[in-house]
């Protein structure tokens, strides 16, 4: 029994890369269950996500993080902080490219690694090659002779994410190069979040998929209250936060109609993630300018790390 503790291996795994490509997937499908929200549109993720694989052998805290991109306003600089932090303190990275979209992009190491993200000398680096599907294979074996001069990677290993194809390859490297270490989380924890975090997340996550152009990314949510009710259906309340006076309207529609159909949408979500009946209410509130504004961003739950 000594002999299996000494060789126990636990470390953190940072996955970065640019928006929409596969990140929150990839976590999703290790996993196998929904940590992290994923929609079409990019930079969903705004925190670092913790989801956390327990084996007899090993544990692994993968770490997702936003994507990598020029920050346009504060909430965004701040979110390439989580980034940042993330890569900085991982045993390993995984840096994520989607196959597809840079086939016939001209990629260099400044561009993979920008705002003094190059990992430090005792880390790994990966190269994980994302949508491998949507490739044939003589040209994703180009890709891989392409990039792997880039930077002096550790492994370099095509995936399919939402396929699941090459996972267990992609964990029996990462477990190869984890340290001897006791786990940091309890054998029965998939993530360091609390439950009030992901009903936030589910309520945005449908923002996301239900209105379109600017608004889901003028928006945040916060679960201002949840009551555990043995005998009754959990009370939840939460606030979704817009910028303008008419982003509140189009939250909440024409008699309340669109605010209608995204509490049902999340209430059963919600419902399904506790494994319990849900009472939700939602309120709009106007914060202007909240993605620029220290305080509310502090208040949001988006503070610089």
């Amino acid at each position: 029994m000594d002999e299996i503790k000494k060789e126990f291996r636990s470390g953190f795994v940072a996955i970065i890369g640019s928006p929409n490509v596969g990140k929150s997937t990839l976590l999703n499908s290790i996993l196998k269950q929904r940590i992290s929200i994923v929609t079409p549109k990019a930079q969903t993720t705004r925190d670092k996500i913790i989801g956390i694989l327990t084996q007899d052998n090993y544990q692994i805290v993968f770490v997702d993080t936003p994507g990598i991109i020029k920050p346009k306003y504060l909430l965004q600089d701040v979110m390439m902080t989580y980034s940042t932090s993330a890569a900085r303190d991982a045993d390993i990275t995984l840096y994520m490219v989607d196959a597809k979209d840079i086939q016939n992009e001209i990629i260099n190491s400044e561009k993979m690694f920008p705002m003094k993200m190059r990992p430090v000398s005792n880390q790994k680096l990966f190269l994980v090659i994302n949508k491998i599907d949507l490739l044939k294979k003589e040209d994703v074996l180009l890709l891989i002779q392409k990039l792997k001069d880039v930077f002096n990677w550790d492994e370099i290993i095509p995936i399919s994410a939402i396929k699941k194809y090459n996972l267990d390859e992609l964990i029996k490297g990462i477990v190869k190069y984890l340290p001897i270490h006791p786990a940091y989380y309890g054998e029965e924890q998939v993530s360091d979040k609390k439950e009030k975090f992901f009903v936030s997340e589910i309520i945005r996550e449908n923002i996301f998929q239900l209105y379109s152009d600017e608004i889901p990314y003028s928006t945040t949510v916060v679960t201002t209250d949840f009551k555990e009710r043995k005998s009754k259906k959990f009370y939840i309340s939460a606030e979704i936060s817009v910028e303008r006076t008419s982003q509140k309207g189009i939250i909440i529609g024409k008699n309340g109609a669109k605010l209608k159909i995204l509490g049902e949408r999340s209430r059963i979500q919600i419902e399904g993630f506790l494994q319990h009946a849900v009472f939700l209410e939602l309120f709009v509130k106007v914060r202007e300018q909240w993605r620029d504004n220290k305080d509310w961003l502090n208040r949001l739950g988006y503070s610089r790390e």
